[in-house]
């Protein structure tokens, strides 16, 4: 049987989109992705499940990237939890690798913290093409040192930090993991990456997924060919700047991991991939592979059964460590 869309989801992207939706950008076009998924998100944001987030506050801390640029780091945090020896996440937004910003993922990262009551630090990391790999992932990691480092001030545990991500932000969150591993420090006790975009060799059109895909063959091809210009699908590209790239030996040692992955999303296979090489190395990897579903399904349709149930699992992964 060929795949289908799951009905909810389907019904919400008819609705979102329309029957005629617009001619994607061409090949390259950085600058229309960026005006069609800003445009997105803020329908999503209009969308999102009533009442809206609330109790939950944010405060801008800044730090030095590696190269002295000045990256903004967010916190949020629960009203009314008391912290000291808590859990903390650094997240690292979805966006392509060229679109997007911490301010368009507010409401979402909002939702994660009043629903977990796990504080996260969301970093405003540097976008392709003005930046070129690794920039991304050493501006989350310079994110992630600083919450290592003010730990004890800002009532966390250092070995209870996790990095999660979705879509770039979740390959970027991989990297980091691979990043911090080099490195040596900071510990990092666990990766949650939602259908993280991880490798740049995925170029070819999958006929049986082009159909549903919201995250096309087309926009990965300018994502990454952004980010790695001429590099693009080279051998020189290592897992610190596609995780994807990652044999089974540079998984070992890596955090135990949580992914979760739609069967209609141009991700799947390599997150497949990864998920198994993790197993292969003995790190523990609790994957879902969700049915009938696209690339940011729960966005779309958040009441649906399917986004339910995910968020439930991904709630609960946040909480875990």
């Amino acid at each position: 049987m060929p795949f289908s869309m799951n009905p909810e989801v389907g019904a919400a992207m008819a609705n979102l989109f329309g029957t005629n939706p617009s001619p994607p950008p061409a090949v390259g076009d950085v600058e229309a992705r960026r005006t069609l998924i800003a445009g997105l998100f803020g329908a999503l944001q209009s969308q999102a499940p009533s009442p809206s987030v609330s109790g939950v506050d944010s405060e801008d801390f800044y730090t030095q990237a590696d190269d002295g640029h000045t990256l903004l780091c967010r916190w949020f945090t629960k009203q009314g939890v008391e912290l000291s020896d808590s859990p903390a996440v650094c997240f690292a937004h979805g966006g392509g690798m060229i679109c997007l910003n911490v301010d368009n993922y507010g409401f979402i990262i909002e939702n994660y913290v009043a629903r977990t009551g796990v504080p996260f630090l969301a970093i405003d990391y540097r976008l392709a093409p003005e930046v070129h790999a690794p920039v991304p992932v050493t501006d989350v990691y310079a994110g992630l040192q600083y919450l290592h480092s003010h730990a004890t001030e800002l009532g966390v545990n250092p070995d209870r930090i996790a990095v999660m991500g979705d879509s770039a932000g979740g390959g970027i969150a991989a990297s980091v993991a691979h990043y911090a591993k080099s490195k040596g420090t900071p510990a990092i006790c666990k990766q949650i990456l939602i259908y993280p975009m991880l490798d740049d060799r995925n170029t070819e059109l999958d006929e049986h997924i082009a159909p549903f895909a919201l995250f096309s063959t087309d926009d990965n091809k300018t994502g990454w060919g952004a980010l790695l210009g001429d590099r693009l699908g080279g051998d020189s590209v290592t897992p610190i700047e596609a995780a994807g790239r990652m044999t089974v030996e540079d998984a070992k040692g890596l955090p135990p991991a949580y992914i979760d992955v739609g069967e209609l999303d141009i991700f799947r296979e390599e997150d497949l991939q990864y998920a198994l090489k993790l197993s292969r190395a003995q790190v523990s990897c609790e994957f879902h592979l969700l049915p009938a579903v696209p690339h940011a399904f729960e966005g779309l349709a958040p009441d649906s059964e399917v986004s339910k149930t995910t968020m439930d699992n991904r709630y609960r992964a946040i909480m875990s460590f």
